[in-house]
């Protein structure tokens, strides 16, 4: 333990607090969403399909259909995956809560299968292991903007007749093999929350090239409602519509897409300045003993929606909290990515015990995730360098 009262008793870095991440919202942000306010569509409208098929086009699908919120996104995949009662899907427990929750909703069981110690990715190693007659889907996420090895999980996927579900909530922008994030799998979940690559406040989407799929996910957004005529039992006339299934109401709305076809538009500009702000990290933080900076496979070129450092505790005698604390102190916005989905009190209740997934359970206690987000000025970036710096060399006394 240090002298906290030397650590923390003079100037912080900053005076002012630095956010871990923030949405980046310019002007033209704003008028797009003022002209929608102006016209005829609040919620479905014609900015919906645009930005659908701006985001298909963008990551190479056939189809997009666009939801309320990532979760919304991943519950209309399991559905049109055809996810029930008795049916198990593989999840990486090193995620946000929704890419297990969804499995849930629809009646399933979730698989934790652990982590790759170097990617935090979901180990393909480990995949064929936990496979039973049961398992219905895998849902691989891709940490941090990291690519899984996409390629490898649908060659298991289809030698066992299973379908996959990638969890890009982190990538859109990224690049696997060469290629962009989303058009391998069966399915890809994208997340517009405003620390995502792209924001449309709260939103998500799922691309395909299925159009069967397509058509499952178009109709669990409605309500289960149609006006396809070849769905329809009768066609009374052309006002008539029929509900053919239970769906939810999970419409995203035109002025939400419009404020997607904006910052779509600066898409690849953000990424640009996200790589540029890892560089920098990377550069100056593998000088500093005590951190492991981020590892990424050859085969994937991140979009970087998180940075997150590991603490070398044994070398600094101390513990996670007390480094965060440190960080927070100097006005440095740092976060948690993530509690091991099973840790949660609900999952508990569900009969998850810790024990199941030892390398999420080690990093978990060893990682903090930096301010990282377009619109940080060279000054931000400096001063979270600094702050890491200080904090890190004091523990090391």
């Amino acid at each position: 333990m240090i002298d906290k009262l030397a650590l923390y008793g003079g100037k912080p870095v900053r005076d002012k607090y630095l956010a871990y991440g923030k949405q980046s919202i310019y002007d033209e942000d704003i008028n797009s969403v003022i002209e929608v306010l102006k016209g005829d569509f609040l919620t479905t409208g014609p900015n919906v399909s645009s930005f659908e098929k701006c985001i298909a086009d963008y990551v190479g699908t056939k189809y997009a259909v666009a939801f309320s919120n990532g979760t919304a996104a991943l519950h209309a995949a399991c559905y049109a995956a055809g996810i029930s009662e008795g049916d198990e899907v593989l999840v990486s427990p090193m995620t946000f809560a929704a890419s297990a929750n969804c499995v849930l909703y629809c009646g399933g069981t979730p698989v934790f299968v652990d982590i790759d110690p170097n990617t935090y990715n979901i180990d393909v190693s480990k995949i064929e292991e936990r496979i039973t007659e049961k398992t219905k889907a895998i849902i691989p996420v891709d940490f941090t903007g990291q690519s899984v090895d996409i390629d490898k999980i649908m060659e298991i996927a289809e030698k066992y007749n299973l379908i996959v579900i990638e969890d890009g909530a982190h990538a859109l922008g990224s690049e696997y093999k060469g290629k962009k994030v989303g058009n391998t799998a069966h399915m890809t979940e994208f997340s517009f929350h405003p620390v995502k690559p792209i924001t449309t406040g709260e939103g998500g989407v799922i691309v395909t090239d299925s159009q069967e799929l397509f058509e499952k996910l178009t109709l669990f957004r409605t309500h289960g409602i149609t006006r396809d005529e070849r769905f329809l039992n009768n066609n009374e006339g052309p006002w008539y519509y029929e509900q053919i299934d239970l769906g939810y109401n999970y419409r995203i709305t035109d002025i939400q897409c419009a404020l997607g076809l904006s910052q779509m538009r600066k898409l690849d500009d953000f990424i640009s300045r996200r790589r540029e702000i890892v560089r920098r990290y990377n550069e100056a933080f593998k000088k500093i003993k005590g951190i492991s900076i981020p590892f990424e496979e050859e085969f994937s070129n991140s979009g970087w929606h998180i940075y997150v450092i590991k603490l070398k505790l044994e070398e600094l005698k101390c513990s996670r909290k007390e480094i965060f604390e440190a960080l927070m102190a100097e006005n440095i916005g740092v976060n948690v990515h993530y509690i091991p989905v099973y840790y949660h009190p609900y999952y508990k209740k569900l009969g998850y015990k810790k024990g199941i997934c030892p390398e999420t359970e080690k990093l978990y206690e060893r990682i903090i995730t930096l301010p990282l987000f377009p619109r940080m000025s060279e000054c931000d970036v400096e001063d979270v360098i600094k702050a890491v710096t200080k904090v890190i060399s004091c523990y090391k006394k």
